[in-house]
């Protein structure tokens, strides 16, 4: 206990030297331009270090909650050798020359009156550099009654609060889709920021700005069990499994955050331009499973695309913990203010109706928990939520505290079945069909429409049209690994044939009335990029045993 007491004392005593000084830590500056990633500039050892492009100014940010008097100091472990400096602060500006010997430096600034409460930012840039570096800078030091109650970032972390919007529904809603809308504004979308619209308990799917030149759209869910670092040492029965990709959607492994199945489609969203995501869940509770997909509309086609589909382990549940978050994943521009507007959002249920979410409740990471950040704001403009993190600018809201915004009445209008990768899918339904028939996997008579089929008996009844009602024993299988996914047994099965899938409707007129024929048919004319249950995943080629009975208009 005593050593506790002394360890939160040194702690203390390192920001705080006295009730009216300061210690800011140096390392907790910012750089515009922002450092390169090669140079360390800020140091938890050192402070500011590695101080050398000219055009570079730093910058500090203090949060001043009683006016008065504040004197400035820099304070100095390592050599200087005689750079002259520029200091603003509050208004008023100081130069004055880096020089230090041997033991630390303590550089006068100056003083200036703080005359109201707010954020202040203490900026130096380069006059003349002289050597090297132009300043090194252990800390800076703030004394007088301004000091009082101040506050700063005190650790080595500069990424702004992660800031949310929880969606509250009752645990006995069965919601099977969430579908989420997101507006970045003009000069909010910085370098290092996720603007996340569909997260639940498995996973989350936004967008993010991951260079200057490179944009994605993200979707992930995690793994079952508790390692949160190494997937490699997750076993294979808690791993999610990807089922299916869009066309160009990367998908891999991730870690440190949890594990889990990761996907990515690089993608230059623009701020000012609205984003629509839906994330659909099916749900086996047999085996304790759920396939989560996640859908992104592309404005430029007017069109749905299939981000990714994975089989999560040890689930079984349908969409929980409905939330959204804006991000900033690297403290280099931390100071940077992001912005983003969240809208519309619907929960899908079970039953197939709709219902909209009008209701969500705000909270931030472990960075505003520990107070360590207090810039970050959330409300409502017109009929959305919005989140604001970063920008040193004061809080509007706390912890927990509800939000409501006014209903827009636009249900969601999702159609799958027109997907912005239909022409490469077929592309690659038709070359994957055609290596199954080389191998000698599949045979086939002939096709119509991409519809492949092999008239197995011609049958000798009646002739069929796409307008009956069809009496049939079949068997379903992917082509992908003959796993049979859908089958009649003792009884026959019976269907209006202009209700079934366009491959059928096309290949089961080709024989007549006691025929037999079997169709191998590419997504496209199956269930395209929809997951149409927990043994058909999306994008997939289906072979059907087709025997009609009869036939009736």
């Amino acid at each position: 206990m005593y050593r506790f007491f002394l360890l939160c004392f040194l702690c203390f005593s390192i920001t705080i030297l006295t009730a009216q000084t300061v210690l800011i830590p140096a390392y907790t500056g910012y750089a515009l331009p922002t450092e390169k990633e090669n140079i360390q500039l800020f140091s938890a050892k050192n402070g500011l270090q590695n101080w050398v492009d000219t055009k570079q100014r730093i910058s500090w940010f203090i949060y001043v909650k009683k006016p008065g008097e504040l004197q400035l100091s820099l304070l100095s472990n390592k050599i200087n050798t005689g750079s002259f400096i520029e200091i603003s602060l509050a208004g008023k500006t100081f130069q004055t020359k880096m020089i230090s010997g041997s033991a630390q430096k303590k550089t006068a600034v100056g003083k200036v009156m703080i005359g109201d409460t707010g954020f202040y930012s203490i900026t130096i840039s380069s006059i003349k550099k002289v050597g090297k570096s132009i300043a090194n800078i252990q800390s800076l030091e703030l004394k007088g009654p301004a000091t009082e109650g101040m506050h700063f970032n005190p650790v080595e972390r500069r990424n702004a609060a992660s800031v949310h919007l929880k969606y509250p529904i009752a645990d006995s809603v069965k919601a099977m889709a969430f579908y989420n809308e997101i507006i970045v504004p003009e000069d909010a979308d910085h370098l290092y920021s996720y603007y996340m619209a569909c997260g639940f308990k498995r996973g989350y799917f936004g967008i993010q700005v991951n260079s200057p030149t490179e944009r994605r759209v993200i979707f992930s869910v995690w793994d079952a069990g508790n390692e949160v670092i190494d997937r490699n040492k997750v076993p294979d029965s808690n791993k999610v499994k990807l089922l299916a990709k869009g066309y160009n959607v990367v998908a891999n492994d991730f870690g440190n955050e949890g594990t889990g199945g990761h996907s990515h489609f690089v993608y230059p969203w623009k701020t000012g331009e609205k984003y629509q995501f839906m994330v659909f869940a099916l749900t086996d509770s047999a085996k304790a499973s759920t396939i989560y997909s996640g859908y992104f509309f592309i404005p430029e086609t007017g069109k749905w695309k299939l981000i990714a589909s994975f089989r999560a382990p040890k689930d079984g549940n349908y969409l929980q913990n409905l939330y959204s978050f804006s991000e900033n994943f690297w403290g280099l521009n931390g100071q940077l203010e992001r912005k983003a507007y969240f809208g519309n959002q619907w929960i899908q249920k079970s039953n197939g109706r709709w219902e909209e979410l009008l209701t969500s409740k705000f909270s931030y990471d472990a960075t505003g928990k520990a107070g360590h950040r207090i810039d970050y704001s959330a409300g409502v403009e017109g009929k959305q939520f919005y989140l604001s993190h970063g920008g040193f600018k004061p809080a509007n809201i706390q912890f927990g505290q509800s939000l409501f915004r006014q209903p827009t009445g636009q249900r969601p209008n999702v159609d799958l079945n027109r997907n912005a990768d239909s022409l490469e899918q077929a592309l690659e339904d038709i070359e994957t069909i055609k290596a199954a028939v080389g191998k000698g996997t599949i045979d086939t008579t002939g096709n119509e429409s991409s519809v492949y089929y092999h008239i197995v008996k011609q049958g000798n009844g009646k002739a069929i049209k796409v307008t009956d009602t069809v009496s049939v024993y079949y068997k379903g299988k992917l082509l992908s690994d003959g796993s049979i996914f859908d089958q009649t047994k003792e009884k026959p099965a019976t269907f209006p044939l202009n209700r079934l899938i366009k491959g059928w409707q096309l290949a089961v007129p080709k024989i007549n009335v006691g025929g037999i024929i079997t169709v191998i048919i590419p997504s496209g004319q199956a269930y395209g990029i929809r997951s149409r249950s927990k043994d058909i995943p999306a994008n997939s080629v289906l072979v059907f045993d087709i025997e009609v009975l009869d036939a009736r208009q």
